[in-house]
């Protein structure tokens, strides 16, 4: 989410397709052109279901963005892998879905300027004797499928059979409440989020900012698309005027280091 460097297309659960709705947002004064943005909503606090409605830091942000460059917009729930199918038949416009920026995907995609600043990180039970990812070393793990936490732990390990694969963070922390897997390892928003959000669960965030590196969530584009340089003008007057450090505050609770998504 940070998010994928695979994109083969995976059968996806039906609990997580249910509600393959939209949430049509902001008429601008623009374009008379109303663009199609794709999401997977399964993953909070970054994009999720509330009933029929998406919701999310990234919902909240695509909205100001639109509406300062003056774009109609629809924003509908694709899936992970069919959002960039979607992409390449440029069936969609444009792609939000805490999706990392990095130079694979940038072969097959254009991307906004930087957006949000994130760090793979553990996931573990009370008690775990994991301090880094190191630890991690002939322990069963569950990721995404297609994360860069996936990315990340075949880097260090290789290609194990401990790195268990699934379609989403929300099956992938099931298996560790299971007891299939010993840690998960995903983007820090996500597993601060469920940690705080479920505390009856007993779970531990660990970081390691040595063996993870930080990367930067964009907006993704089909290659040569359009909007890609008003939206980018749209992004730095929302960083800039304060709107993106109050949607900030609103899903982390925390005041946002914009300095960084401006280098």
């Amino acid at each position: 989410m940070k998010r994928k460097f695979k994109m083969g297309l995976i059968g996806l659960s039906a609990a997580f397709l249910v509600a393959c709705g939209s949430a049509d947002s902001g008429s601008g004064s623009g374009s008379s052109e109303k663009l199609t943005v794709g999401t997977d909503a399964a993953y909070a606090p970054f994009e999720s279901l509330d009933g029929e409605k998406i919701v999310g830091f990234d919902v909240d942000l695509l909205d100001a963005v639109m509406k300062e460059a003056g774009l109609d917009y629809e924003l509908t729930n694709k899936g992970w892998d069919p959002l960039f199918i979607a992409l390449q038949n440029e069936e969609v416009d444009a792609g939000i879905s805490a999706i990392t920026i990095n130079d694979e995907r940038k072969k097959s995609y254009d991307f906004s300027s930087p957006y949000f600043e994130s760090i793979n990180m553990i996931l573990a039970k009370e008690g775990t004797s994991i301090k880094s990812a190191k630890d991690l070393e002939g322990m069963k793990v569950s990721v995404q499928n297609g994360t860069t936490g996936q990315e990340a732990l075949e880097k260090m390990f290789g290609k194990s059979e401990n790195i268990k694969k699934y379609e989403n963070n929300v099956l992938a922390i099931q298996a560790l409440l299971n007891g299939e897997v010993e840690a998960v390892v995903a983007d820090n928003a996500v597993v601060q989020e469920y940690e705080k959000n479920n505390p009856d669960k007993k779970l531990v965030t660990i970081s390691d900012k040595e063996n993870f590196d930080s990367e930067f969530y964009g907006i993704i584009f089909p290659k040569d698309g359009e909007h890609q340089e008003e939206i980018n003008k749209a992004m730095k007057k929302v960083i800039d005027d304060g709107k993106y450090a109050e949607i900030y505050k609103k899903w982390f609770g925390e005041e946002p280091n914009v300095d960084v998504l401006k280098q």
